[in-house]
């Protein structure tokens, strides 16, 4: 059994040598041949020649030069690639290292990968808040595979370093597929929604007592690193949109949706813009004081981490994020009216939200 054990992975000797390489090498952390040999015989159980492994290095080459090339219009075969890398040795993707003949390291990935695409990809999921912590940390997995650990440990190191309001739901990219499918077909979906409580701002529990809504999808926006469905909803009679990451419990209702109309004389950009709109500036630490019913608002748009929340009294509740100080902040604010007052920051931030309400007023 052990021979045949033995036999099986030295067919695999080729592909076992381009995986080892691609994980363990680039242009500072060449490999030696000894390094290549002595991982094959202890962890892949293979004795193998340095004659060998040229040749599996030779085709290593020719099979990244064919992967490089997927999509392309003409199919590239092995004989297309043996010409190329004999034409060019440029084109090759494991090359020897130049001041040690017997040192080899992938100096390119196959499709044009960089470590910044990867990096920037990295960046890109830890800042998509639809996607769960663990998700993410799935996902950052996989991509990482496509450079060398050094470069992955590098990535893995900076993507942690960027803090995001994460969602706790799990079931976020399964809601998306079930959307997907519902705005395919023209169906009507049905969910129960959740909202934020005082008493513990770390959970939520479903709005309407969970009473189920039904909607019609229509199109699926993200903002700020969240998905959003703007859809037409049954109870109201209009468009409405809602967090991806706060529907439970998604389902096709398998009924035509309602709303053509009144999806048709939305105009979508002017909708998102006064919906999302918020631009930045000089960052400060603010302590605001809203009513208790405007709770989720304030949690979607400042999350729960490094934000502290408490009970003022019984109608109201303050929060100490850290704001931008802008014009279309304070038009945020303005936008709750009297539901909303700054309890306590720097002065200046106080006397700027003054200054913009007297520009306001100066108009008429």
């Amino acid at each position: 059994m052990a021979g045949q054990g033995k036999s099986s992975n030295q067919k695999l000797k080729t592909y076992l040598v381009m995986q080892y390489l691609l994980r363990n090498t680039d242009e500072r952390h060449p490999a030696l041949m000894q390094d290549i040999l002595e991982y094959l015989r202890e962890d892949c159980g293979i004795e193998a020649e340095r004659r060998s492994i040229y040749r599996d290095i030779e085709d290593i080459n020719k099979i990244l030069y064919m992967l490089d090339r997927q999509g392309d219009d003409d199919d590239c075969s092995v004989f297309d690639a043996e010409e190329a890398l004999d034409e060019d040795e440029g084109e090759k993707f494991v090359v020897s290292g130049e001041t040690n003949r017997s040192g080899y390291y992938v100096c390119r990935r196959p499709y044009g990968i960089e470590t910044d695409d990867v990096r920037l990809l990295a960046e890109c999921i830890y800042n998509a808040r639809f996607i769960s912590e663990s998700k993410a940390r799935d996902l950052i997995r996989i991509i990482r595979g496509l450079v060398s650990q050094w470069d992955a440990a590098d990535i893995e190191h900076d993507a942690f370093l960027v803090d995001r309001v994460k969602t706790k739901n799990t079931s976020v990219l399964f809601n998306v597929m079930t959307v997907n499918d519902a705005l395919k077909n023209r169906k009507k979906i049905s969910f129960k929604y959740q909202k934020y409580t005082i008493q513990d701002v770390t959970k939520t529990v479903d709005r309407r007592k969970g009473e189920r809504y039904t909607v019609s999808p229509y199109r699926i926006l993200i903002n700020d690193g969240n998905y959003y469905l703007l859809a037409f909803d049954d109870r109201s009679q209009d468009i409405r949109t809602y967090r991806v990451d706060r529907m439970k419990d998604v389902r096709n209702a398998d009924e035509p949706r309602d709303g053509e109309e009144a999806f048709a004389s939305l105009d979508l950009s002017n909708y998102t813009q006064r919906v999302f709109g918020m631009m930045g500036g000089k960052k400060v630490r603010l302590t605001l004081r809203f009513i208790n019913p405007l709770l989720d608002t304030v949690i979607e748009r400042f999350g729960t981490k490094d934000v502290h929340y408490s009970q003022v009294d019984e109608t109201h509740f303050s929060v100490d994020p850290e704001v931008e100080l802008s014009d279309q902040f304070f038009a945020w604010l303005c936008g709750f009216g009297n539901r909303v007052k700054i309890i306590g920051g720097p002065d200046e931030a106080i006397q700027q939200f003054k200054n913009y309400l007297d520009k306001i007023r100066d108009m008429y």
